[in-house]
């Protein structure tokens, strides 16, 4: 710990608010993006297209023609894959929401663990998972049932799962922007503190 003097710790409740609200915007990004990944995953309209001059479309586990839907027993490489990489990014995205409001209501160990920074780790490695997943599915999509099919487009399934993206992303910058850390300019010398352990 270091010595502060009255007028460095009369800023600390603003260094605090700051970190409460960008620790708070992480974990609202964070739970946005993952109720868009779970819609994601589940539901069907990854990929609209006419068969047979019929309107069909189809997610991850099933395809719709017709107005029936039945369940996809083909297993293909790609959707497996995608499939995978949908659930892990979604179980990480979970899992850093529980670290992220873990460091709020255990925030008197934040120098010792830093939740918030291993929050923004599992929302990055969220993105990642996500961010491959959603790549298979665009090459395969593209290479070969767009030829397959003349008449097909991406849908709105699709479209959530890269806006889960951005938002497991935004949600991983902002839980690493409050690092319990704060550079305090004193005659041309930076002193690097936590923010909780500034006093009179």
């Amino acid at each position: 710990m270091f010595p502060v003097s009255k007028s460095y710790s009369a800023a600390a409740p603003l260094y605090q608010l700051k970190m409460y609200s960008f620790m708070g915007g992480g974990l609202f990004c964070a739970i946005v993006g993952n109720i868009l990944l779970v819609v994601s995953t589940a539901t069907d309209y990854w990929m609209q297209y006419r068969l047979s001059g019929n309107y069909a479309h189809q997610g991850l586990w099933r395809y719709c023609m017709s107005n029936k839907c039945y369940m996809q027993t083909d297993s293909i490489a790609y959707w497996n894959a995608t499939r995978a990489f949908m659930i892990l990014s979604g179980m990480s995205c979970f899992a850093g929401i529980i670290a992220g409001i873990m460091s709020f209501s255990h925030f008197s160990s934040f120098e010792r663990f830093n939740r918030s920074f291993a929050a923004g780790i599992m929302f990055f490695v969220s993105t990642f998972f996500v961010l491959l997943g959603m790549a298979i599915y665009t090459g395969v999509t593209v290479n070969f049932l767009g030829r397959r099919f003349g008449d097909w487009r991406f849908s709105w399934s699709y479209i959530l799962g890269w806006v889960a993206m951005l938002m497991t992303f935004f949600a991983g910058k902002k839980e690493h922007r409050p690092e319990g850390r704060h550079c305090i300019l004193r005659e041309q010398s930076c002193i690097f503190l936590n923010s909780y352990t500034i006093f009179d």
